[in-house]
């Protein structure tokens, strides 16, 4: 889902002169989450020997995992291989906060520093033997509080932080690849939240009807609403809306029924819409491409939504606790989460500043002219100039009639 979709839906949405710098930062967050994970995360995640907050280290390099190890369902490998996607896109999501202004350097330290600091805990917590948020009764069936509030409010904190870009108007590049990407998301979400049933049943099953109605119903309201307000139906809002109903089902797909998965859609669509385009504005920090907006704002709304929609009343599937009970668990998870993500992701961009020289922002020249294509890697998606590029110098393409028609083949012999 990283590469290619989040990157994909990334960078379609940046200007030109940026995009060649979102795919890069995307692409190398997967190459260093997947050693990140291999040496320690799923140990500090997944590991027995540790306490409430954070597991040990006993399971660093995957020790111990063999072909005849289980988790629960599932082989152990397949569960730390599974487990390792969200561990590589919950800091590629907060990229979209950070794009055409931020340098390379800062953003992989950041994400790097910040998975021990917020993602290592919060999945030790919820999902963790012994967590102390799963102890406590938090029901997270695909990471609304793991994945989405973390990372939306990482990037909150990394965008404010950083100051608006030096030009904050939406100039997608590529529209085309950004809708592409959204698909692409789309169709992976069934791994993520049909995947957290670990077995190919009804858990399973239920929780992609649920991903599919969700993300269509927040598509449908996010759209009628840009109708009514500006008499278009915008292809970058139903888009934007499709992700925001699979970040507000994706705590509660696996403990919800259809009625359940409708509402969270519409929830979605309204609240997190009201964020991005409203309130963003009100406030005036940058949130480039609305990761705290749609995911930060999604995944609270749904995690919230929790106690109501898996009530069996609805046609959930959550027998055990009342509505009243599990609305508050799932509420003082939420907000904890948030403050607490909210403190070690400053502290953690104040550490990064020191690494990588004082200033988290790529020179104002280069912002402005260049951009980070050329500046941070030294190529571009796209030619800059008409006509094709010969020794840096625009070559002349002839138009209309001017233009030499090919020979005419030889004879065959």
């Amino acid at each position: 889902m990283t590469i290619p979709g989040l990157s994909a839906f990334y960078a379609g949405l940046v200007k030109r002169k940026n995009m060649l710098s979102v795919l890069m930062q995307c692409f190398s967050l997967t190459c260093v989450m997947t050693l990140l994970w291999y040496t320690v995360g799923y140990s500090l995640c997944f590991s027995e020997a540790g306490n409430g907050i954070l597991g040990g280290l006993d399971k660093a390099f995957l020790a111990g995992i063999t072909k005849a190890s289980v988790w629960e369902t599932i082989p152990e490998a397949l569960w730390s291989l599974y487990q390792m996607t969200f561990a590589i896109i919950t800091p590629a999501l907060m990229v979209g906060s950070f794009v055409e202004r931020m340098k390379f350097s800062a953003v992989m330290w950041y994400c790097t520093l910040w998975m021990f600091a917020v993602y290592f805990p919060a999945c030790h917590m919820v999902w963790g033997p012994g967590g102390a948020m799963a102890a406590a009764g938090v029901m997270d069936f695909a990471g609304g509080i793991v994945v989405h509030i973390t990372a939306g409010i990482g990037a909150l904190v990394g965008a404010i932080v950083l100051g608006p870009r030096k030009d904050n108007r939406m100039v997608p590049g590529n529209l085309v690849l950004t809708v592409l990407g959204t698909g692409m998301l789309w169709v992976g979400w069934y791994g993520f939240n049909g995947g957290s049933a670990l077995a190919a049943g009804a858990d399973a099953a239920f929780a992609c009807l649920a991903t599919q109605i969700a993300a269509a119903t927040a598509a449908i309201t996010w759209c009628a609403q840009d109708i009514a307000e500006t008499g278009k139906a915008s292809m970058l809002g139903i888009a934007t809306g499709s992700i925001a109903g699979l970040a507000t089902v994706t705590p509660c797909a696996g403990f919800v029924g259809p009625l359940g998965a409708l509402l969270l859609g519409i929830a979605g669509g309204v609240i997190c819409r009201f964020f991005s385009l409203v309130l963003k504005e009100k406030c005036g920090y940058d949130d480039s491409l609305d990761v705290f907006g749609v995911h930060g704002v999604g995944g609270f709304v749904g995690t919230c939504l929790l106690g109501v929609v898996a009530a069996p009343a609805l046609g959930g599937f959550n027998f055990d606790t009342s509505v009243a009970t599990q609305s508050m668990i799932q509420v003082v998870a939420a907000v904890g989460t948030a403050i607490y993500t909210a403190a070690a992701s400053y502290a953690c961009l104040q550490v990064v500043k020191k690494i990588v020289g004082g200033d988290l922002r790529v020179p104002a020249a280069a912002e402005e002219g260049e951009g980070l294509d050329s500046y941070s890697h030294g190529e571009q998606c796209y030619t800059l100039s008409e006509g094709e590029v010969d020794g840096g110098q625009p070559v002349d393409v002839p138009l209309g009639n001017n233009i030499t028609p090919a020979p005419e083949p030889a004879p065959a012999r």
